[in-house]
């Protein structure tokens, strides 16, 4: 895996899952793997049984989510990430993948709100906060976006990082 060697990444996952079926590391690594060399629907089968194994999984169900939206299977990946921020409703990941998809989807103002619930649960990233300004900007929100740049910079993100979106603003 660490060698992106996906094809061989997966054939000894298959090695491990025919002795051990029900191996919930084997099977999550594979479907990564199977994502990876373009293999969808064995992605998305692998990730569907972890989750049969162990319901609610966090890491399995953000897989799957954001498999069904890269394989263009939206409405489950708009229900599946809306599960996974009900089941956790702390998590900032969660808020901000469901942010990613609705930027995709041009649902700007609810980007908006999940990109600013990920930053209230997590100001260690900064990335959410980014992806917050970037949307604010493309709703016309100067000053929000204004503020949370120089948000920005109070937790010691460097300025000079942060001209392209001045120069956005301007």
């Amino acid at each position: 895996m660490q060698l992106m060697e996906w094809q061989y990444a997966k054939d000894e996952y298959d090695v491990v899952l025919r002795r051990h079926p029900d191996n919930v590391s084997a099977l999550f690594f594979r479907a990564y793997a199977n994502e990876r060399l373009g293999r969808y629907n064995f992605a998305r089968l692998d990730y569907q049984n972890l989750l049969t194994l162990v319901p609610g999984d966090f890491n399995a169900a953000l897989g799957l989510a954001l498999l069904n939206q890269k394989d263009h299977h939206y409405t489950e990946a708009l229900d599946g990430i809306n599960r996974l921020v009900d089941a956790y409703p702390d998590s900032a990941v969660a808020y901000a993948v469901r942010g990613g998809m609705e930027k995709e989807r041009g649902s700007l103002e609810l980007a908006e709100d999940d990109y600013e619930q990920a930053w209230k649960r997590d100001h260690n990233s900064p990335d959410y906060l980014i992806n917050l300004i970037d949307v604010r900007i493309e709703l016309g929100k100067r000053e929000e976006a204004l503020d949370n740049l120089r948000e920005l910079e109070r937790h010691g993100y460097p300025r000079k990082s942060l001209d392209t979106f001045y120069r956005r603003l301007r």
